[in-house]
Formats: C-alpha cells, structure tokens, sequence
C-alpha cells in the first residue's frame, strides 16, 4: 500500500525551495494538508492565495503539530532555535528533513537539542535554486534534473530514509547520499567557494574610482561568473558562518593555486600557465563528459539507460573512416608522457578510455594539450618526470590504462591508487600484479579475486626479470615491458601465442632499443625516451563490426579508410576470408612504424568452420561481432582456445550465448568459447551488460533479423567508439537510440 498522500506536511519556512517543494506536493497530490511557518504574515498569505498551504502560522510550533513529515526550509543557523521549539511537539512517527546547503550543523543542532541523533531526522540538501528568492519564486519543476543529497546518519530510520528520497524523487530529483562530512566537503569547493569569489570580486570592483568604466564594459564572463553575488546575502553569511570550517580549507586550496599562477605570470613561465590552463579545461570537459556519459557516475547514481533499438534490414555502403585505435591511442598518451619533449599526436581516439589514460597522466603533472579533431601535443617530462596525483587515478572502464599504468607506476617515487567503474573494479589484476611484484614492486590487488582498486607503493628499486606468461595478453606484457624501462638489466618476456605488438613498435618509435626473438621480447632499462610524431590509425577492432555488417548484409559495398593492419591484430580478417568473406586490402603502406590499409568488403555468403586456435589471439577482441557473423553463416563454427573472454569488461562467452538464444540461435558456450549454428535470426531484448562490444555487435545483428532488436545498458560504447551511431546510421543501420530510468521494462 502508497504511503502517498501523507496526512500532513508542514514547513517552516516558505523561500524560494520551500514553496517550490510545496508546490510539488500540491500539482501531485502528495498530502492532504499543508501547513506552513514563516516571521512574515505576507509570505503566508500569498502562500495561502497560491494554493500552495491550507494554514499558515507564525508559530513553529502550531505549523509542526501532528505532522508526518517536517521539512525545515528556514536559514540554517536558526535550526537549533526552531528544533528546540518543536521538540515537544514531534510524534516518534514524525520525520523531520531540512533543505539547507550545511549539513554539520544541522546534526549538531540536533545533538544538542535531543543530546543524541533523532533517528527521524535526514538531513537533505537540494543542490537547485536561483537568484531569486521568496514564495513566489518558486517553481515546481525547480528540481527537475537536479541532484539532491541525503546524508543520513547510522542511527537514522531507514523508512524516514525512503520517505524522503520518494519525496525528491516525485519532485524529479536524483537522489544521492553521502556522509555529512564529505557534504560540506564537496560543497564548500563546489557552491561556497565560488559564491564567496563572486561576492568578493564584485564587492572589490565596486570600490574602485573607475567602477563605472568596469562594470559598463564587463564581458560575457564576467557575468557569468559574477551573476550568484547576486544571491541572498542574509542566506550566504549563514551557510559561511555555518560551514566556515570547510570553507576556510576550499579557501586556502585556492589561494595556493592563484599564489602559482600569480608566481607563473611574473616569472613569465610559458609551461606552467599552459599546464594549469590545459589541465583545467580538460578536467572540467572529461569529467563532465564521463558523468553525463557512463560509468563515472554509477558508484553515485544509475537513474538512466541507453537503450539501442535496431529495426530489420539496410545494407553497408560508401567510404569510412572509424575512430583511431584504441590501443596505439592509449600507449602514444603513456610514452609521450615519459619522453623528453613535445610529441604531437593526430587521429588519437577521443573515447572515454583512452580520456582516462590522458586525464591520469595530467593528474600526474603532464602537460597536454587537446584532443582537438583528434590531434594531441604533449608536453614529456622524461622518465623521472612524473608528479605524485592529488588523489586516486580514476581509468573508468579502460582495463589497458590500469594494466599498463600498473608497470608505470611500480617505478615510481611516490604511492598511487587506481580504480575504475563497477565493471572494470570487477576485473582480475593479478595477473599483472604477480609480474610486477617479482620484479620488486609493492602492488596490492582488493579481495579474494585480485581486483581493483590497485594500490602501488612508491620507492622501490625493480630488477629486470624474464617473465614466461601462462596465459597470452598483451597488456600482461606491455605492463612489465614498461615496468623494464626503470629496472635494472634485462626484463624479457615471453608470450605462449603472439598478442598485439603495438607498445614494442611504439617503443621504437621513441628511439628506445627493443629486442625482438621469436616470441620474446626484451629491452635494458636505464635508457631514455625522446619525443616523435605519432599518426594513430583506425582501430581494426572497432572496424570489424563494419567488417562483418558489410559481409552479412546483402548489396553492401564499403571502404573502410586507413585502418591499422598490424599483423598481431588482423586474426578477424583472416577468420572472415575461411568463412568466405569477400574483403580486398588495398593500398597498403605504413604510416608512424604501424601497417596501415584501406579495407574494401563487399557481402558474401558466409560458411561455419572451426575457428583456428593461432587466429584466437589476434582477434580476441573482435569474436563478440566474429559471434554475429557465425549466427549468419551457413552451418555450425566453432570456437576454442578463448577462454580469455570471459574477464573482458563481461563474459563475453555467456553474454554473447544468452543473447543469440534470445534472438533464436541455437549456440552451446563451452568453457573456453562456444559452438555455434547458423541460422536465422530473430527479434528480441538483449542485455549488453555494460560491454561495448556486445552492444555494437548486437546492433550490426539487425541488419538480419526479421525483428527488430532492443539492446540494453548501451551507455559504455562511449568507451571506444563515441560516434557509432552515427557512423552506423550513415552507412545504413536502421538504429536509434534514446534513454529512460534503469529497471523500467522497455
């Protein structure tokens, strides 16, 4: 049974997010009555005239008698007051909210009324507003996309809990919690600090003898900036007051930073100020883009899906380009970093992977300018050059930056901490961590299974080691290749079945001596790195989605432009042309020490065969869309020797099985890859698991169902190919896209 409408809401308290919250309650009938507080008879009268309130009172304690739910929308530093007020009059069942931007002293207010935490009591804190202010401010769709925070504490009722998030979710909120602590944290960076500047600049400018002239010819920025002095002064001075602790240390902070730039633009230090300034737009632009995009967010919120729908039919034609390798982007980051000068990288994939590889490396003090249109500068600062990150380096989804990073990072002078979204803090670590450690690094994988986060103990001296792995992976070996660039003598390594070779060539590239003999590879530490120009060309992992598309659907005829042809990677061409695809290479030539070649592939009736177990490895990261091509095929394919699948970002074996069941294929998964009939494919719901290649797989799957296809959890695409829609939709894949709450059925 809805424990919606209450009986009775009351507020003390009827400004711009008490009314606006009121008038919530009254459009969706989530009380049967309303009452209110306020020190001005007129605010409850143009409540009462707005229909926002049935009776209003002077008196708190005739507002808040026999209520259900309290909500406290007056200044915070009269919170002791008006609780102590009200204490007589709270019923065990009430519970009591507050709306205000402190939350430590709301809690001691409490503390010292009740001499214990009411259990009743969650703070809250809706992070919405304007610079207006009053009961007629208010709106009632004002927290609509806002976030609201809770910071319950251990004593508070769970029911009082979700009583209070249902309430901010009804008002379209998205609803978080942190400790009180972290809260007034956060905020006094995010909204207290920028409140106080915007009052102090202005207040500065305005006692100048020119101010006139200042405030006349202000720009857009100045505006911008100073538009929140406009806010209640009475309201700001509390929130001050109230949370002065932790604005004096966001204050501080930011005095040290303008004391650097001040030093930088005296000194007429070109580096430093285009470091600060690089570093600040791309941090504001990647982490806006990875909490709007996918998974940074999710430990906080995961109120949105992106959800694919592919209807029946199309075919693949024309001339494309797909985004810069994934792989190659990654490593021209990590040692352009370690050179010594400016490497200028173009065709650098901008996907949420390869950003996070970017943005640790500025976390560790590199200068980095872009990616603009895919061309990146890079300021290196040598192999002994890199600075100790404020904090956890945060990699997202991206399994390569951890692994390698965890080779980088075992050499350096200081502690590190990575971690990743849910998906990738699920992901075994061990297996480069083993490596590491024999070599005399301090690496600490979390729990039973080796997972992240990934903590790194600077200050060790590594010795170079011959590595024989047990299993083939290239960021196994490139993650001790790079831990050999500061260890003493020789690291080797020697891998079962060649993987991708792209950080040896890189290394190359940089003019560091690499020995290659047979399957091992090894290199002397103590060398230098110096800097180059980098060309990244188009990721063969992400055109083999077009690659089995173009073969699968009939009448296609596409070029894929400039895509890498590294023969440790090009397993799902050869795997394509034994089950009959029709792809031509053309105009192959090599282009920053990587083959590169326009692809050329027309459709073709494809056959079942067994996969061969030395093509496994160099197309390990293509077989969710080889799975697509072997539904479509004639007869039965068969594929071993993969079991490496199943610790990708999901197991792609089973995520790939229960899929094709779903859409009518009859496939059997094994433990180490899965038998697989052709034949014709079906509508249906698949569920991608937060796997980017399962989504883009399932996608191209449309071109041959005879219904059309939803495809969940899609947001994580963003990871390696940001434009696939796109692209997709221009070439002729009947797709669309759109979002809605997580768990509502499609």
């Amino acid at each position: 049974m809805s424990r919606w409408p209450l009986r009775h809401v009351a507020f003390v308290g009827l400004g711009l997010i008490g009314s606006s919250l009121a008038r919530v309650l009254r459009e969706q009938g989530l009380a049967e009555k309303i009452t209110a507080c306020s020190r001005s008879r007129e605010t409850l009268a143009q409540a009462k005239q707005l229909g926002l309130i049935d009776i209003g009172y002077l008196n708190a304690v005739d507002a808040v008698r026999g209520a259900d739910l309290v909500v406290l929308a007056m200044p915070v530093n009269a919170t002791e007051t008006v609780l102590r007020e009200i204490k007589s009059v709270i019923a065990s069942n009430t519970v009591i909210t507050d709306v205000g931007s402190t939350k430590g002293s709301v809690v001691e207010a409490a503390l010292r009324v009740w001499s214990t935490t009411p259990k009743f009591l969650v703070p809250g804190h809706p992070i919405a507003g304007s610079e207006q202010s009053g009961v007629q401010a208010g709106k009632v769709d004002l927290f609509v996309g806002h976030k609201v925070i809770l910071t319950p504490l251990a004593e508070t009722d769970s029911s009082a809990v979700e009583l209070v998030r249902e309430l901010w979710q009804r008002a379209g909120a998205d609803v978080l919690e942190m400790t009180v602590a972290k809260h007034d944290q956060v905020l006094a960076r995010t909204s207290h600090l920028p409140h106080l500047l915007a009052f102090s600049l202005v207040d500065t400018l305005a006692s100048e003898s020119d101010n006139l002239d200042v405030f006349r010819y202000a720009a857009g920025g100045f505006r911008d900036f100073t538009r929140i002095a406009a806010s209640d002064p009475r309201m700001w001075h509390d929130i001050f007051l109230a949370n002065r602790e932790a604005v004096l240390q966001a204050l501080t902070a930011f005095e040290t930073g303008t004391a650097t730039l001040k030093q930088a633009i005296n000194a007429g230090d070109s580096a430093a100020l285009l470091g600060i300034f690089t570093r600040a737009r791309a941090a504001r632009e990647h982490f806006t883009h990875m909490l709007a995009g996918t998974a940074y967010a999710k430990s906080m919120t995961a109120s949105k899906e992106l959800i694919y729908n592919v209807t029946p039919g199309g075919r693949f034609v024309g001339r494309v380009r797909v985004p810069g390798d994934k792989s190659i982007s990654h490593r021209s980051i990590m040692l352009g970093s370690l050179a010594e000068g400016v490497t200028e990288v173009s065709g650098f994939l901008e996907g949420e992977d390869a950003l996070a590889t970017l943005q640790a490396f500025r976390d560790m003090g590199v200068v980095i300018e872009g990616p603009e249109r895919g061309f990146v500068r890079i300021h290196g600062v040598g192999l002994h050059g890199l600075k100790a990150p404020p904090g956890p380096l945060y990699v997202g989804n991206s399994g390569t930056s951890m692994r390698l990073l965890s080779g980088i990072l075992s050499a350096q002078a200081f502690d590190t901490v990575m971690t990743g979204d849910a998906s990738l803090n699920k992901r075994p670590m061990e297996r480069i961590a083993k490596p590491l450690r024999s070599m005399g690094a301090s690496i600490q994988t979390t729990g039973e299974r080796g997972t992240p986060p990934v903590s790194i103990q600077g200050g060790q001296t590594l010795t170079g080691i011959h590595y024989d792995m047990p299993i083939a992976s290239a960021q196994v070996k490139s993650g001790v290749l790079l831990a050999g660039l500061w260890a003493q003598g020789t690291t080797s390594v020697t891998e079962p079945a060649p993987t991708r070779d792209h950080s040896e060539r890189m290394l190359r590239g940089f003019g560091y001596a690499v020995d290659v003999q047979g399957n091992t590879v090894s290199i002397q530490g103590g060398g230098k790195l110096t800097a180059t120009r980098i060309d990244v060309p188009s990721d063969i992992s992400s055109a083999a989605f077009f690659l089995v598309a173009a073969s699968i659907a009939e009448g296609s005829d596409l070029t894929l432009e400039h895509v890498g042809m590294n023969p440790t990677r090009t397993g799902v061409i050869d795997i394509l042309r034994l089950m009959g695809a029709n792809i031509e290479v053309i105009n192959p030539r090599e282009s920053g020490g990587e083959p590169v070649a326009d692809l050329r592939v027309r459709s073709a009736k494809l056959t079942g065969i067994n996969i061969p177990e030395h093509l496994v490895p160099l197309a390990i990261d293509e077989f969710p869309s080889l799975f697509i091509a072997a539904a479509c095929a004639e007869g039965t394919t068969v594929l071993t020797g993969a079991e490496e699948l199943r610790v990708k970002e999901s197991d792609r074996i089973q995520v790939m099985a229960d899929g094709l069941l779903t859409l009518g294929i009859d496939i059997k998964p094994t433990e180490d890859g899965a038998v697989i009939v052709g034949g014709q494919l079906q509508g249906g719901e698949v569920i991608s698991h937060g796997d980017h290649r399962i989504a883009m797989s399932f996608a191209i799957a449309g071109l041959r169902a005879n219904a059309a296809i939803v495809i969940r959890d899609c947001a994580n695409v963003a990871t390696s190919f940001p434009d696939f829609i796109g692209l997709a939709k221009r070439c002729g894949l009947n797709i669309s896209a759109y979002e809605q709450s997580a768990g509502d059925s499609v």
